[in-house]
Protein backbone atom coordinates (compact mmCIF):
# COMPACT_ATOMS: atom_id res chain seq x y z
CA UNK A 1 0.00 0.00 0.00
CA UNK A 2 1.23 3.02 -0.68
CA UNK A 3 0.75 5.84 1.38
CA UNK A 4 0.50 10.12 1.20
CA UNK A 5 3.49 12.26 0.22
CA UNK A 6 5.59 14.35 3.17
CA UNK A 7 7.30 17.86 1.70
CA UNK A 8 10.25 16.14 3.16
CA UNK A 9 9.76 12.18 2.28
CA UNK A 10 8.08 10.21 -0.32
CA UNK A 11 5.60 7.55 0.87
CA UNK A 12 4.96 8.36 4.58
CA UNK A 13 1.71 9.22 5.54
CA UNK A 14 1.71 12.84 6.27
CA UNK A 15 0.84 15.77 3.76
CA UNK A 16 1.03 17.05 0.31
CA UNK A 17 -1.17 18.28 -2.37
CA UNK A 18 -2.80 20.43 -4.75
CA UNK A 19 -6.47 21.42 -6.50
CA UNK A 20 -8.79 21.97 -8.73
CA UNK A 21 -12.00 21.82 -10.04
CA UNK A 22 -14.77 20.02 -13.02
CA UNK A 23 -13.55 21.68 -16.03
CA UNK A 24 -15.63 21.35 -18.83
CA UNK A 25 -12.98 22.83 -21.54
CA UNK A 26 -12.55 20.33 -24.23
CA UNK A 27 -10.27 21.87 -26.20
CA UNK A 28 -6.64 21.25 -27.21
CA UNK A 29 -4.15 22.75 -24.96
CA UNK A 30 -0.64 23.10 -26.02
CA UNK A 31 2.18 23.59 -23.44
CA UNK A 32 6.31 25.28 -25.06
CA UNK A 33 6.92 21.81 -26.13
CA UNK A 34 4.19 19.67 -26.77
CA UNK A 35 0.33 19.06 -27.33
CA UNK A 36 -1.52 17.58 -24.88
CA UNK A 37 -5.19 15.64 -26.26
CA UNK A 38 -7.79 16.92 -24.08
CA UNK A 39 -9.16 13.56 -24.55
CA UNK A 40 -13.02 12.62 -25.09
CA UNK A 41 -14.33 12.66 -21.72
CA UNK A 42 -17.81 14.10 -21.56
CA UNK A 43 -17.12 15.81 -17.93
CA UNK A 44 -13.01 16.14 -18.17
CA UNK A 45 -10.69 17.55 -20.15
CA UNK A 46 -6.82 16.82 -20.18
CA UNK A 47 -5.05 20.10 -19.52
CA UNK A 48 -1.57 20.82 -19.77
CA UNK A 49 0.64 21.33 -16.52
CA UNK A 50 1.04 24.96 -16.05
CA UNK A 51 0.98 25.39 -12.39
CA UNK A 52 4.70 25.92 -11.61
CA UNK A 53 4.86 22.68 -9.48
CA UNK A 54 5.16 18.61 -9.95
CA UNK A 55 7.38 19.62 -13.34
CA UNK A 56 7.50 15.85 -14.26
CA UNK A 57 3.93 15.92 -14.65
CA UNK A 58 3.00 17.47 -18.29
CA UNK A 59 -0.56 17.38 -17.73
CA UNK A 60 -3.09 17.31 -15.17
CA UNK A 61 -7.39 16.88 -14.85
CA UNK A 62 -8.92 18.95 -12.75
CA UNK A 63 -12.67 17.78 -10.61
CA UNK A 64 -13.77 19.61 -8.12
CA UNK A 65 -10.92 21.60 -7.57
CA UNK A 66 -8.95 18.98 -6.79
CA UNK A 67 -5.70 18.63 -9.17
CA UNK A 68 -4.82 15.01 -10.68
CA UNK A 69 -1.47 15.41 -12.40
CA UNK A 70 0.30 13.37 -14.52
CA UNK A 71 3.52 12.46 -16.41
CA UNK A 72 3.72 12.17 -20.23
CA UNK A 73 3.98 7.64 -19.84
CA UNK A 74 0.69 7.68 -17.78
CA UNK A 75 -1.88 6.92 -20.31
CA UNK A 76 -4.95 9.15 -21.24
CA UNK A 77 -7.68 6.66 -20.09
CA UNK A 78 -5.97 5.67 -16.54
CA UNK A 79 -5.76 9.34 -16.07
CA UNK A 80 -9.30 10.34 -17.08
CA UNK A 81 -10.58 7.05 -15.05
CA UNK A 82 -8.46 8.80 -11.72
CA UNK A 83 -10.61 11.58 -12.28
CA UNK A 84 -14.44 9.95 -12.57
CA UNK A 85 -13.59 7.84 -9.57
CA UNK A 86 -12.49 10.94 -7.57
CA UNK A 87 -15.76 12.21 -9.20
CA UNK A 88 -17.92 9.25 -8.40
CA UNK A 89 -17.00 9.19 -4.69
CA UNK A 90 -17.18 13.14 -4.19
CA UNK A 91 -20.39 13.11 -5.76
CA UNK A 92 -21.75 9.69 -5.55
CA UNK A 93 -25.68 10.69 -6.54
CA UNK A 94 -24.13 12.14 -9.54
CA UNK A 95 -26.00 15.43 -9.84
CA UNK A 96 -22.81 17.46 -10.50
CA UNK A 97 -22.93 18.97 -7.09
CA UNK A 98 -20.46 17.43 -4.23
CA UNK A 99 -21.81 15.28 -1.77
CA UNK A 100 -20.05 16.81 1.34
CA UNK A 101 -18.93 20.47 0.03
CA UNK A 102 -17.08 20.61 3.46
CA UNK A 103 -15.42 17.99 2.46
CA UNK A 104 -14.35 19.13 -1.25
CA UNK A 105 -13.68 22.90 0.75
CA UNK A 106 -11.21 21.37 3.26
CA UNK A 107 -9.32 19.58 0.09
CA UNK A 108 -8.86 22.55 -1.76
CA UNK A 109 -7.96 24.56 1.07
CA UNK A 110 -4.85 21.73 1.50
CA UNK A 111 -4.60 22.37 -2.05
CA UNK A 112 -5.29 18.08 -2.01
CA UNK A 113 -3.62 16.27 -5.36
CA UNK A 114 -2.79 13.17 -6.83
CA UNK A 115 0.10 12.32 -8.84
CA UNK A 116 0.04 9.38 -10.92
CA UNK A 117 3.58 8.13 -12.37
CA UNK A 118 4.24 5.40 -14.67
CA UNK A 119 7.83 4.36 -13.23
CA UNK A 120 9.76 4.08 -9.71
CA UNK A 121 12.08 6.97 -10.95
CA UNK A 122 9.09 9.73 -11.35
CA UNK A 123 8.41 9.08 -7.49
CA UNK A 124 12.05 9.08 -7.35
CA UNK A 125 12.38 12.79 -8.78
CA UNK A 126 9.24 14.24 -7.80
CA UNK A 127 9.78 17.93 -6.82
CA UNK A 128 7.46 18.09 -4.04
CA UNK A 129 5.58 21.01 -3.48
CA UNK A 130 5.60 23.29 -0.42
CA UNK A 131 2.53 23.30 1.73
CA UNK A 132 0.55 20.94 -0.20
CA UNK A 133 -0.80 17.45 0.84
CA UNK A 134 -1.07 14.31 -2.11
CA UNK A 135 -1.21 11.05 -2.91
CA UNK A 136 0.38 9.33 -5.41
CA UNK A 137 -1.14 6.78 -7.97
CA UNK A 138 0.38 4.22 -10.89
CA UNK A 139 -0.62 4.16 -14.46
CA UNK A 140 0.10 0.34 -14.34
CA UNK A 141 -2.17 -0.50 -11.45
CA UNK A 142 -4.70 1.16 -12.55
CA UNK A 143 -7.59 -0.80 -13.98
CA UNK A 144 -10.37 1.00 -15.57
CA UNK A 145 -12.37 -1.83 -16.03
CA UNK A 146 -12.12 -3.74 -12.75
CA UNK A 147 -15.55 -2.66 -11.27
CA UNK A 148 -17.45 -2.77 -14.79
CA UNK A 149 -16.26 -6.06 -15.40
CA UNK A 150 -17.26 -7.51 -12.30
CA UNK A 151 -14.43 -7.15 -9.97
CA UNK A 152 -12.23 -9.49 -12.46
CA UNK A 153 -8.80 -8.84 -13.58
CA UNK A 154 -6.18 -6.68 -11.53
CA UNK A 155 -7.47 -4.61 -8.47
CA UNK A 156 -7.90 -0.86 -9.61
CA UNK A 157 -6.18 0.90 -7.78
CA UNK A 158 -7.93 4.11 -7.95
CA UNK A 159 -10.31 3.39 -5.89
CA UNK A 160 -7.56 3.14 -2.70
CA UNK A 161 -5.40 5.92 -3.81
CA UNK A 162 -8.00 8.36 -4.56
CA UNK A 163 -10.06 7.18 -1.52
CA UNK A 164 -7.27 8.04 0.72
CA UNK A 165 -6.84 11.46 -0.38
CA UNK A 166 -9.94 11.94 0.43
CA UNK A 167 -10.52 11.09 3.68
CA UNK A 168 -6.36 12.17 4.58
CA UNK A 169 -7.08 15.67 3.42
CA UNK A 170 -11.01 15.80 3.96
CA UNK A 171 -13.12 13.87 6.12
CA UNK A 172 -10.35 13.64 8.72
CA UNK A 173 -9.95 16.97 9.35
CA UNK A 174 -13.52 18.02 8.79
CA UNK A 175 -14.94 16.03 11.35
CA UNK A 176 -11.54 14.83 13.50
CA UNK A 177 -13.49 13.63 16.47
CA UNK A 178 -15.44 10.87 14.26
CA UNK A 179 -12.78 10.33 11.24
CA UNK A 180 -9.41 11.99 12.41
CA UNK A 181 -5.99 9.66 12.74
CA UNK A 182 -5.24 10.34 15.99
CA UNK A 183 -5.74 8.26 18.57
CA UNK A 184 -9.57 8.98 20.35
CA UNK A 185 -11.23 9.67 16.83
CA UNK A 186 -14.54 7.42 16.40
CA UNK A 187 -12.92 5.65 13.69
CA UNK A 188 -9.47 5.32 15.83
CA UNK A 189 -11.23 3.91 18.48
CA UNK A 190 -13.15 1.12 15.85
CA UNK A 191 -9.91 0.44 14.90
CA UNK A 192 -8.16 -0.55 17.87
CA UNK A 193 -11.02 -2.88 18.55
CA UNK A 194 -10.49 -4.03 15.03
CA UNK A 195 -6.80 -4.92 15.51
CA UNK A 196 -7.00 -5.82 18.87
CA UNK A 197 -5.83 -3.55 21.03
CA UNK A 198 -4.37 0.05 20.64
CA UNK A 199 -1.16 -0.24 19.12
CA UNK A 200 1.79 2.31 18.25
CA UNK A 201 3.75 -0.07 16.40
CA UNK A 202 2.90 -3.46 14.73
CA UNK A 203 2.26 -6.58 16.88
CA UNK A 204 3.95 -9.90 16.61
CA UNK A 205 2.11 -11.56 16.44
CA UNK A 206 -1.73 -9.61 16.42
CA UNK A 207 -3.84 -11.03 18.73
CA UNK A 208 -6.22 -13.89 17.91
CA UNK A 209 -9.33 -12.51 16.59
CA UNK A 210 -8.16 -9.46 15.28
CA UNK A 211 -9.51 -8.94 11.50
CA UNK A 212 -7.10 -5.74 10.89
CA UNK A 213 -4.19 -6.78 10.57
CA UNK A 214 -1.76 -4.52 8.84
CA UNK A 215 1.55 -5.58 8.94
CA UNK A 216 3.92 -2.64 7.40
CA UNK A 217 6.68 -1.17 10.26
CA UNK A 218 6.40 2.11 8.13
CA UNK A 219 3.00 2.84 8.49
CA UNK A 220 2.49 4.82 11.70
CA UNK A 221 -0.75 4.28 13.92
CA UNK A 222 -2.35 7.38 12.06
CA UNK A 223 -1.47 5.81 8.76
CA UNK A 224 -2.97 2.28 9.69
CA UNK A 225 -6.44 4.62 10.35
CA UNK A 226 -5.63 5.53 7.31
CA UNK A 227 -5.68 2.04 5.46
CA UNK A 228 -8.23 0.82 7.82
CA UNK A 229 -10.77 3.70 6.56
CA UNK A 230 -10.16 2.35 2.90
CA UNK A 231 -10.54 -1.13 3.63
CA UNK A 232 -13.77 -0.86 5.87
CA UNK A 233 -15.52 1.46 3.37
CA UNK A 234 -14.54 0.06 0.43
CA UNK A 235 -15.70 -3.31 1.77
CA UNK A 236 -19.11 -2.16 2.33
CA UNK A 237 -19.23 -0.69 -1.33
CA UNK A 238 -18.28 -4.19 -2.91
CA UNK A 239 -15.02 -3.70 -3.87
CA UNK A 240 -13.11 -6.49 -2.40
CA UNK A 241 -16.19 -8.90 -2.61
CA UNK A 242 -14.91 -11.94 -3.94
CA UNK A 243 -12.82 -15.15 -3.24
CA UNK A 244 -9.46 -14.17 -5.44
CA UNK A 245 -9.44 -10.73 -3.60
CA UNK A 246 -9.67 -11.93 -0.34
CA UNK A 247 -6.73 -14.48 -1.03
CA UNK A 248 -4.85 -11.28 -1.94
CA UNK A 249 -6.00 -8.67 1.19
CA UNK A 250 -6.17 -11.68 4.04
CA UNK A 251 -2.90 -10.86 5.42
CA UNK A 252 -4.24 -7.70 6.47
CA UNK A 253 -8.15 -7.80 5.85
CA UNK A 254 -10.64 -10.54 6.62
CA UNK A 255 -13.97 -8.66 6.17
CA UNK A 256 -14.02 -8.53 2.17
CA UNK A 257 -18.07 -8.13 2.25
CA UNK A 258 -20.43 -5.45 3.41
CA UNK A 259 -22.29 -8.51 5.09
CA UNK A 260 -18.91 -9.27 7.19
CA UNK A 261 -18.41 -5.92 7.82
CA UNK A 262 -21.73 -5.19 9.08
CA UNK A 263 -21.58 -8.11 11.07
CA UNK A 264 -18.45 -8.20 12.81
CA UNK A 265 -17.25 -4.57 12.54
CA UNK A 266 -20.40 -3.02 13.97
CA UNK A 267 -18.40 0.01 15.18
CA UNK A 268 -17.04 1.32 12.01
CA UNK A 269 -20.05 -0.09 9.69
CA UNK A 270 -22.31 2.22 11.92
CA UNK A 271 -20.21 5.17 11.46
CA UNK A 272 -19.94 4.64 7.76
CA UNK A 273 -23.21 4.37 7.07
CA UNK A 274 -24.32 7.41 9.14
CA UNK A 275 -26.16 9.40 6.48
CA UNK A 276 -25.24 12.48 8.22
CA UNK A 277 -21.16 12.35 6.88
CA UNK A 278 -22.56 12.16 3.28
CA UNK A 279 -20.27 9.28 2.86
CA UNK A 280 -20.26 6.81 -0.65
CA UNK A 281 -22.97 4.18 -1.14
CA UNK A 282 -22.08 3.25 -4.55
CA UNK A 283 -18.53 1.80 -5.83
CA UNK A 284 -17.47 3.79 -8.30
CA UNK A 285 -17.02 2.00 -11.56
CA UNK A 286 -15.17 5.58 -14.04
CA UNK A 287 -18.08 6.50 -15.45
CA UNK A 288 -19.13 9.57 -13.72
CA UNK A 289 -22.46 11.34 -15.42
CA UNK A 290 -22.37 9.18 -18.72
Amino acid sequence: MKQLFSITAVLMLTTILSCTSCSSDDSTTTTTTETINSGNDPNFSIVANNDGILSSANRKVVVFGIDIYAVSDVSDANLLHAANVMAQYLDNDEDGIPDNQAVVDQMTANQAFLFMWASENDLDNIDFPNGREGQDLGNEETNPTYVSSGLTGRFDAALEEVWHIITHAGYSQVYPNVFGEQAGSQLSNAMDIARGGQFTSIPNPYPAGAWYTYDDSTCDYNCMNTEYFYWAMTSILGAQATDTRLAEIQQEWDLNTQALVQNTDTEVYGLLTDAQYNLPTVLPDGTYRQ
